[in-house]
């Protein structure tokens, strides 16, 4: 099996069925209608939402997770809110939540910081209420500390992911997706948002970014490379808004450290007639979606350390 071969298969393993990604677009659509419906006075199951998170970002991996969902109330929403007392942004989504309520009766439901979590069946729809602002970005609830909106701009973080991938050739979304999978099977305590930014720096430098798939085996270990040599005082920034998010990396680097050791064995086993099988190391960090079989070997020279 070549490292393309490998790494391909294993991309096409953790990419959603049309089934999941159809099914998805009607939950999170219903969802959506309901709310035009009190606060609009029409159905529209696209009208007044971003879909955001990966499913806005085309990140997802297999099996789905949560559908992230802003819905763009009426300023005249606003305005009567702040003339209430105590916490108004945990009432403002107390409200939403009963709106959705009354449609989705025995559905379990919850407000939670930001947003009002909506399960149904296999998916997970986290319905945000925000408001636009003048310079197109949002105000999204915070309900922590008694309340307040912080500022979101979806569709500078939705374009940081395309402006890399456009000079990648696709190797962002790629990376990002198999980094998922890493953080799920090893249980690596970083959120997904933080690593989509973490891939993007880490190509935006990467003097290989747009070798295709024959490479990935290199990128990966390059990347875990990367991520060991961040600290206690990194950071990544927050497109639009230039939020700092500070790195707890003591919190994952042991993880990192025993990912890029499995990654450079694995590298090494990637050569023709290979003694060893670089397939168990992958799954070591991927699961059982990478494929393991090593039958013939890989396809380059295994004295060659770079592409």
């Amino acid at each position: 099996m070549t490292v393309s071969q490998r790494f391909d298969t294993f991309l096409a393993n953790i990419a959603l069925t049309s089934e999941q990604l159809a099914e998805g677009s009607k939950k999170h659509g219903g969802v959506l209608s309901t709310l035009n419906r009190n606060y609009y006075g029409y159905n529209s199951d696209t009208a007044n939402g971003i879909v955001v998170g990966s499913w806005g970002k085309d990140t997802k991996v297999r099996p789905a997770r949560d559908i992230d969902v802003l819905f763009i109330l009426p300023y005249s929403k606003y305005l009567r809110f702040e003339k209430r007392l105590g916490n108004k942004q945990a009432q403002l989504l107390q409200e939403v939540k009963d709106v959705l309520q009354k449609t989705y009766s025995t559905t379990a439901m919850r407000a939670d910081g930001q947003v009002v979590v909506v399960s149904l069946g296999g998916h997970v729809v986290q319905i945000a209420p925000v408001f636009l602002l003048e310079n197109t970005q949002y105000w999204i609830c915070d309900t922590n500390d008694g309340g307040k909106y912080r500022t979101l701009d979806p569709n500078a973080e939705i374009g940081a992911i395309q402006a890399s991938d456009a000079t990648t050739g696709g190797n962002t979304r790629n990376l990002i997706r198999m980094m998922k999978i890493w953080q799920r099977v090893c249980d690596v305590p970083i959120k997904p948002f933080v690593l989509e930014l973490l891939v993007i720096e880490f190509l935006n430098s990467y003097a290989h970014k747009s070798h295709s798939s024959p490479h990935y085996d290199w990128m990966v270990r390059d990347f875990f490379a990367f991520l060991l040599t961040k600290n206690a005082i990194s950071y990544v920034v927050v497109p639009g808004t230039g939020e700092l998010i500070w790195l707890n990396s003591a919190d994952w680097n042991s993880r990192a450290e025993t990912a890029h050791a499995q990654a450079e064995k694995a590298c090494a086993y990637e050569s023709p007639n290979a003694p060893h099988s670089a397939g168990r190391e992958w799954h070591k960090i991927f699961g059982d979606d990478i494929p393991t079989d090593d039958v013939g070997g890989g396809t380059r020279n295994p004295d060659t350390n770079t592409p």
